[in-house]
């Protein structure tokens, strides 16, 4: 890679990274989500279920009325945290993607675009490629270009690569 993808892709990673980050502070600190139009004390993903509209709908909308809305409401906003720490951190950062990946893929499904007009609450007309897909594609190719190994803690478990690839000499005279 030139010095210029370098930093693009870790740039990229640590934009993201920030991305998750906000999301999992926002939701562990505010009442951002509602149930039925009214606000829930702490964070609630029952309204995010409920207004699922993609092939999986079925599955969030019963989600969002079962046992598991407790577990999700306290494994959603801790995991986009840890995401968002790995990726802005450069920390554990291939499991920080695989996590990241995950999320995107159940928010595109829970609202994948198949209309192609306006919806509520998004700033434009969608049809199949969506933010979400734009984002999971992004991660993808942070994911594939390895930037932990680039820039971040990560580099701190590496072995110096001057001693590991320099090869043994002996002498003998």
């Amino acid at each position: 890679m030139t010095s210029l993808q370098r930093v693009a892709v870790v740039l990229l990673r640590t934009l993201i990274g920030w991305h998750f980050l906000y999301e999992g502070i926002y939701k562990l600190m505010l009442p951002g989500w509602t149930r039925a139009g009214q606000p829930v004390g702490g964070f609630s993903a029952a309204g995010y279920l409920n207004a699922a509209t993609g092939p999986l709908a079925g599955l969030f909308h019963s989600l969002a009325e079962s046992t598991w809305l407790g577990p999700i409401n306290a494994i959603v906003p801790i995991g986009l945290l840890l995401v968002g720490l790995s990726l802005t951190l450069g920390l554990l950062t291939q499991a920080g993607c695989l996590g990241a990946m995950a999320f995107l893929t159940l928010f595109y499904l829970s609202a994948m675009p198949t209309s192609g007009l306006p919806q509520p609450g998004a700033e434009g007309a969608y049809l199949i490629v969506s933010k979400n897909l734009i984002e999971l594609v992004a991660v993808l190719v942070i994911f594939a270009s390895r930037t932990g190994q680039i820039a971040g803690l990560d580099l701190l478990w590496q072995r110096p690569r001057s001693i590991e690839s320099s090869p043994t000499v002996i002498e003998t005279r």
